[in-house]
């Protein structure tokens, strides 16, 4: 008699639960048929696999094929959930959780091209800073993730897989009538000294000792990218922030500048679970997203 997948299964959660009733429990079935099920993989194997009756002890036989009986279910379930995931790749449901910029600017497009082929897949996105779009990720609340950072930021989450997506430049942006709005080339560091700075989360990151020391003096913190908009917009002063933040509404009547420094630029990467396959509608939309990032890739 071959050994099957049940039988295996079988083992594994009588020897991590300790008892025959505990694993029935969990398996839905009954303790006597457990027991058999149990009866049969080891006559198969001629040797028992557990030291006594009350199977809460482990032959070195018993020990050696729990350790391949874990691995065997754990290939054979990821396998299951990768064809269940296929054969419903058009019904199904994905969330993606990004920066405000991207949220606003790329992905409404992504999403519209993608659910022109894929009508009955739902599409859920949430904007959020970066470290909140990592730990959706890492939580299993978001199947992607468009943030800042990559290896870096998510070395202490071993659980996500990260790859570069798209880079924009940090620049100056004001209203139309502020003194950095005038025409002319990228603004050096030592320009926006004597103007007000209106900071942000993205631009207190920026590692530069010219920014340090810029963001040190700064009197006003915005962290929200439509309140920190509206106060440029009102004249309260200028922020720092990625080019692609132009595309967001609220945006067109205001002047975005590049830094002269060219250290001055914003690498976003697109994040998932390292830990399971992709369902085909998630692959999908990935590769929608990286093709509408082609041109800000740098």
């Amino acid at each position: 008699m071959a050994i099957k997948i049940e039988m295996l299964r079988c083992f594994a959660a009588v020897a991590h639960a300790g008892t025959l009733g505990a694993a029935a429990r969990q398996l839905g079935r009954t303790p006597s048929a457990v027991s058999m099920t149990l009866k049969q993989l080891e006559e198969h194997l001629g040797e028992p696999l557990f030291e006594t009756d009350r199977k809460n002890r482990l032959t070195a036989l018993g020990v050696f094929v729990l350790e391949e009986a874990d691995r065997e279910l754990q290939h054979f379930d990821l396998t299951v959930r990768a064809m269940e995931g296929f054969a419903s790749a058009r019904k199904g449901h994905v969330r993606v959780a990004a920066v405000p910029s991207v949220a606003g600017s790329l992905l409404p497009q992504a999403i519209s091209e993608f659910i022109a082929r894929f009508p009955d897949v739902r599409v859920e996105v949430w904007d959020m800073a970066s470290g909140d779009v990592i730990s959706a990720v890492e939580q299993d609340q978001a199947d992607i993730g468009i943030a800042t950072g990559g290896e870096s930021a998510t070395m202490a989450h071993r659980s996500i897989h990260s790859a570069g997506l798209m880079s924009d430049a940090f620049g100056v942006i004001c209203s139309s009538d502020h003194p950095l709005a005038n025409p002319g080339g990228p603004l050096p560091w030592q320009s926006l000294l004597d103007h007000r700075l209106i900071t942000n989360p993205l631009s207190a990151g920026m590692r530069s000792e010219e920014s340090k020391a810029l963001h040190a003096n700064a009197q006003v913190r915005g962290h929200n990218v439509t309140s920190i908009l509206a106060m440029v917009r009102a004249g309260l002063g200028y922020s720092i922030l990625p080019e692609m933040t132009m595309q967001l509404p609220g945006a067109s009547a205001l002047v975005f500048r590049p830094l002269a420094d060219p250290e001055a630029r914003r690498h976003l990467h697109l994040m998932h679970k390292a830990d399971r396959p992709l369902l085909p509608a998630v692959k999908e939309l990935s590769r929608q997203i990286r093709r509408l990032s082609a041109p800000f890739q740098g």
